[in-house]
């Protein structure tokens, strides 16, 4: 299934795994790697045989930001494709998670530097696993930058407003501990086993239900802005009708029978 020369990717049983695949640059962002995983995220959500994404880097780090070299005048990889930035002027910002949300659940497996356009992509994934020797952080205000991709909005609703704001405004790293302790990522486990562990937590969202896992996903991010009685009646119109459909009949008649689901998407 597709992918481009700073793209890979897998399929993992259920899962399909999406290696930022640039290691020489540190994995930083080129139009490669954006044509790549915007048509990706689009192709898992059109693949009812996919239920879970992955998304990790490749040579031991996830993502440093936006090629600063290109930036500064020295030109972007991947001119070739240009026309498809043509095409959809918004599509750099898809593939970056800042205003596409797909419907399959997306679980970050981070190694080393996770850091600007790093972290800014991190905040639309929605479980993150990290390696201890993993760095985070937001750098654009150290460059004179800003953080465009999301963070200044998404961050303080997703962490503490006084770790959100330090970390916007000192454009220091953080280390994984400290990163699992404000909240920014879940899981830190031995480097070099956060695939591993995100593939583990594929395995068990992909043995659930896939009608349910997309509509409690897609339950928690619409009602997240609304008051607590919007938001309940939003989760009554979202969730009652998962109950009618033949997947939920399919879960009871299973535990009822003592044996693993099979669920079809009906």
């Amino acid at each position: 299934m597709g992918g481009t020369e700073h793209l890979s990717v897998e399929r993992v049983g259920a899962a399909l795994v999406l290696t930022l695949n640039r290691p020489e640059a540190k994995n930083a962002l080129s139009l490669p790697m954006l044509v790549g995983l915007y048509d990706a995220w689009l192709a898992a959500d059109e693949d009812d045989e996919i239920r879970s994404i992955v998304l990790t880097g490749a040579g031991g780090t996830f993502c440093a930001g936006m090629d600063l070299k290109a930036l500064a005048g020295d030109g972007m990889a991947g001119e070739q494709y240009r026309d498809r930035l043509r095409a959809d002027p918004d599509l750099h910002w898809k593939a970056m998670l800042r205003h596409h949300r797909p419907r399959k659940p997306v679980i970050a497996a981070v190694e080393g530097y996770c850091v600007a356009g790093g972290t800014e992509i991190l905040q639309g994934t929605d479980i993150r696993v990290a390696g201890e020797g993993a760095t985070f952080g937001l750098f654009e205000v150290r460059r004179g930058l800003f953080p465009i991709g999301g963070s200044t909005v998404r961050l303080a609703r997703q962490i503490p407003r006084t770790h959100a704001l330090e970390m916007l405004l000192t454009g220091r790293p953080y280390p994984a501990r400290e990163a699992e302790g404000i909240g920014l990522i879940g899981h830190v486990v031995p480097d070099g086993t956060a695939r591993d562990k995100a593939l583990e937590l594929a395995e068990l969202i992909n043995a659930c239900g896939p009608l349910a896992v997309e509509a409690v996903k897609a339950s928690v991010y619409e009602t997240a802005g609304m008051t607590e009685t919007d938001g309940l009646a939003a989760e009554l119109a979202r969730g009652w009708p998962v109950f009618d459909t033949a997947d939920a009949k399919e879960g009871s008649r299973a535990f009822a029978e003592k044996r693993p689901p099979v669920y079809r998407r009906a």
